[in-house]
């Protein structure tokens, strides 16, 4: 007769040495997150670790032993503390990475507990886990997680957290364990990192290890100077409480006067888990919420439910951490390079050994101004943490400094002049962060800038126009898509926005676009198709496309098109207070910097620069050229009846009758102001289909919100 374990095989050698060679890089990954505060690896790397190890031992498990990292919470060997024994064992989470992962753990979970009609669900705070125990309703003792068992008292420095109380209030019990998460607002990250470049310290990687290192200081009064913050997510061990649901639970903490997160909800059905992980996913970056995440995480509420389906050696089988596709991730900084803006503005950026983030692979990213680059600490050759949260374009958060030893590194020195026209560099005025190019005129790489920003959705809105595009028409030999620089190979078509609205297809002809074919980048035709000596070469859709989009674009209303002038400090918001109160590009040339000024939304700043742009010739020919073509230069001026005089609008969502320009263009010719944010200056806030988080700040500003009917109705007056 055979036992489950004589089926067992053993395993071979290779699966034996992949094993190890999985182990040993978890537990050191381990070592550099739990014991120095200072990974060395990004989460999604590690997560992948440890979906591969788990997914060879499900496979081979003879290879499973007790102390494989599977089956423990991961720890730490360095002590800087006291030991502390947890009154009862503090678990790590399993994850699923994917809505069908969690459906599955859902069903599962509700199979094994004769059902389920309660779900808790919360966000997953990227901190540090902390326990805290209460004895007669003081603070006792408060202690790292550690190895789930035993962790390291930091009393003394979770003292010093303005967020956690000494005492708790009301009727607390005898004896209570807490848990939760200490983390470092996201706000204060990027302050104290500048700080510490700034006196020749290391910078954190992240918000997480800011919070961690802030907290396990041997000095208190380190820690207390900085703004940590908890969120309480469960009891331990506690005496005389009689409580059903972890919902309950919570509802204790805070009237204890415990920080508990004001965003968990309690539903009751699996579609309501996804409908509340999507709502997450969506607003996972509003300011309303103080910390990093990186998931959700679902609990079964009813206790005696969580009881029945136990605990693994490292994980409750009653909750599970679902996590969000990687939003940091680490990739070496193989060089920083420069680009030249619309403005004349130089802007180093990242150029990075590509890698996938956020469901997009990236190879470069801003650093905005020389400034920044040493405020962050980056070495050209650096293994840097890159990140890149929803939509927002990719950063470079800062160096991961453990691995720079041993690496060649240098430092980033700002050129001179520009890689583009050969122009001496400066700051505009004395005490500019930023470095610009002088030769606005003459500089292909500002030229090429400003046709792709013209043709923006905020400006003309021409789709056929995009970046390749204006490249191709203005600066063709700027550079390959892998950033090798080209030697000339074609004369460009456009020398000045002034002729944009002259092209037409024969000028086309020979335009050629840099394109990634089998990954090789070569020069294509792109407007144009070559022909045969029996079909001669005929206009492709794209080039009558942007041919079609370019006329329509001169019946453009007259805000977009000052918008489309690249005048320095005016985007959408001035350009339309403009155009709606002069009428004219001949009207705004001939007012006085004090009549501009007046313009809601302008000031002297704005104005200034309106009337610096008008006096340059080469600027007056691109209207003059314009205006010939047949571009608007004028429209009517809205007189008399201005209902919205003094109120503040804010548009959010979708609106049937209104395209959100539409919205806020109506706004304007009645007297008021659209602005793009809301605050407690804001008079009211329109929301559509599917509004975003404007709405839910407006809700808690207290700020009144009208559906479209309403506003319908105001903008009558």
């Amino acid at each position: 007769m055979t036992t489950p374990a004589d089926d067992i095989a053993d395993p071979t050698p290779a699966e034996r040495h992949e094993w190890q060679g999985l182990v040993d890089r978890i537990v050191e990954a381990q070592e550099q997150y739990y014991g120095h505060d200072a990974p060395t690896m990004s989460d999604a790397e590690y997560d992948g670790l440890m979906r591969d190890l788990i997914a060879l031992e499900t496979a081979t498990p003879g290879l499973r032993t007790p102390d494989s990292p599977t089956q423990r919470v991961g720890a730490s060997k360095i002590n800087l503390f006291a030991p502390v024994t947890h009154p009862s064992q503090m678990l790590s989470l399993d994850n699923v990475f994917s809505e069908d992962e969690l459906m599955a753990w859902v069903a599962r979970a509700e199979k094994l507990a004769g059902g389920v009609n309660r779900w808790l669900c919360e966000l997953k705070i990227d901190g540090l886990a902390c326990d805290l125990v209460y004895s007669d309703g003081r603070l006792t003792s408060a202690a790292t997680r550690g190895d789930g068992r035993v962790g390291e008292d930091i009393t003394a420095n979770v003292a010093t957290i303005k967020a956690i109380p000494q005492r708790l209030m009301g009727d607390a019990p005898a004896l209570v364990e807490v848990r939760g998460e200490v983390f470092f607002p996201v706000a204060s990250f990027e302050e104290l990192n500048a700080s510490l470049v700034a006196s020749g310290k290391a910078p954190f990687a992240n918000a997480r290890n800011a919070a961690a290192g802030s907290l396990r200081q041997k000095d208190p009064r380190v820690t207390a100077s900085r703004p940590l913050s908890m969120i309480c997510h469960g009891l331990g061990v506690h005496e005389g409480l009689d409580i059903t649901d972890q919902s309950q639970a919570y509802d204790l903490m805070n009237g204890w006067g415990l920080p508990v997160s004001a965003h968990y909800k309690v539903v009751g059905t699996p579609r309501e888990i996804a409908d509340y992980v999507a709502w997450v996913g969506l607003h996972r970056h509003d300011p309303v919420i103080p910390h990093e995440l990186d998931g959700v995480v679902v609990k079964v509420d009813d206790l005696a439910a969580q009881r029945a389906l136990g605990t693994s050696s490292r994980a409750p089988r009653w909750a599970i951490a679902y996590k969000f596709p990687p939003e940091e991730v680490n990739t070496e900084l193989l060089d920083i390079q420069v680009g030249v803006g619309r403005t004349g503005r130089v802007t180093p950026f990242a150029v990075m050994a590509p890698v996938r983030v956020a469901g997009s692979t990236v190879a470069r990213a801003t650093l905005h101004n020389p400034s920044e680059v040493k405020r962050k600490g980056v070495l050209i050759g650096d293994i840097v943490v890159l990140r890149k949260a929803g939509d927002v374009i990719p950063e470079v958060v800062g160096p991961v400094v453990e691995l720079r030893e041993g690496r060649v590194t240098r430092e980033f020195v700002m050129p001179q002049f520009c890689p583009s026209c050969g122009a001496a560099l400066a700051p505009e005025k004395e005490g500019d962060l930023d470095i610009r190019c002088p030769n606005a005129e003459g500089c292909p790489a500002q030229l090429s800038e400003r046709v792709a920003a013209l043709a923006g959705r905020g400006a003309l809105d021409i789709e056929a126009l995009g970046w390749e595009a204006a490249v191709a028409l203005t600066n063709p030999d700027l550079s390959r898509p892998d950033g090798l620089a080209t030697s000339p190979s074609q004369t460009p078509v456009l020398r000045s926005e002034a002729g944009l609205f002259d092209l037409t297809a024969a000028d086309l002809a020979d335009v050629k676009v840099w394109r990634v074919q089998k990954d090789e980048p070569v020069l294509v035709p792109f407007f144009y198709t070559i022909g045969s000596p029996k079909k001669p070469s005929q206009p492709t859709e794209t080039t009558w496309q942007m041919l079609r989009e370019i006329e329509a674009a001169k019946r453009s209303p007259l805000w977009r098109v000052l918008n489309a002038l690249s005048i320095r400090h005016v985007g959408p918001v001035a350009a339309r207070a403009l155009a709606s109160r002069f009428g004219s590009v001949a009207a705004i040339r001939a007012a006085s910097v004090d009549e501009l000024a007046q313009t809601d939304g302008v000031g002297t700043i704005i104005a200034q620069a309106v009337l610096d742009w008008f006096d340059v010739p080469w600027h007056a020919e691109i209207v003059e050229r314009w205006a010939a073509a047949g571009v608007t230069m004028a429209e009517e001026v809205a007189v008399g009846n201005r209902p919205l005089a003094g109120l503040t609008f804010v548009v959010t969502g979708t609106l049937d009758g209104f395209s959100r320009d539409e919205a806020q263009q109506a706004i304007i010719e009645r007297g008021g102001k659209a602005a793009g944010s809301v605050s407690k200056n804001t008079s009211y806030v329109v929301v559509g289909a599917n509004p975003g988080s404007k709405a839910d700040k407006a809700a808690a500003l207290g700020v009144p919100v009208l559906d479209e009917a309403a506003f319908v109705q105001l903008l009558g007056g």
